[in-house]
């Protein structure tokens, strides 16, 4: 079973009330989905960040809806940095055996042999589409990329065998990462042609200027 959140049903929308509503600790969110009306509700701004730390980003949460409990999931949320609050939050009724859509962040893990040898990781996905079961999507997808080597690449279909009861929405051959060298990366970051001459907007700049434009 899920981390219990307590809420409230609320029936007012105005600008006032939900500024009030904040003042007192408690933020303004909506839970939907699963033939379900939507449900305008209030919930803990110090609860759901607490619940948020237990389960994680796609953990399973027992809503109690003044008494009546469903399980959901935390599909959104705005958050604010500075005062370190959410100001408001999305719940999605689930059901235990149905298949659920959710993103998972790739996290890469160790420093690769590439890196080492002065090659630059670069990392092109940083999150991933996955169908599964909800208490089967995990917190986020962990790669080890130790044994990368310069010019080597990681690709998505590498992945899907460690993961064999979720179902990664992406092609195979699409790149998560690679160990670029060191030219590069260089060429990246400044532009930098590989090859000689005369750059595009350098050539033919004399005769381009107007008629009795003085050189400056």
């Amino acid at each position: 079973m899920g981390s219990i959140l307590a809420a409230t049903e609320r029936n007012q929308h105005r600008n006032s009330y939900l500024t009030s509503l904040r003042s007192e600790g408690r933020i303004p969110a909506v839970v939907y989905g699963r033939n379900k009306e939507s449900t305008a509700i209030a919930v803990s701004n110090l609860e759901l960040l607490k619940t948020i730390k237990e389960v994680g980003r796609n953990g399973i949460i027992s809503l109690d809806l003044e008494g009546n409990r469903q399980e959901v999931m935390l599909t959104d949320y705005q958050f604010d940095p500075i005062k370190n609050e959410i100001l408001h939050a999305d719940f999605l009724y689930i059901d235990m055996a149905s298949d659920l859509n959710a993103e998972v962040r790739v996290l890469l893990a160790g420093t690769p042999q590439g890196v080492k040898d002065g090659g630059v990781l670069q990392q092109a996905l940083h999150d991933l589409a996955v169908t599964a079961k909800p208490n089967e999507i995990p917190e986020a997808i962990e790669v080890d990329v130790t044994a990368l080597e310069v010019n080597d690449t990681l690709y998505v279909g590498s992945l899907k065998e460690g993961y064999p009861n979720i179902t990664i929405n992406h092609e195979d051959d699409e790149v998560v990462a690679s160990i670029l060298a060191p030219r590069q990366e260089e060429e990246i970051s400044t532009g930098e042609q590989q090859g000689g001459g005369i750059p595009e907007n350098e050539e033919g700049r004399e005769t381009e200027a107007s008629p009795g434009s003085k050189a400056e």
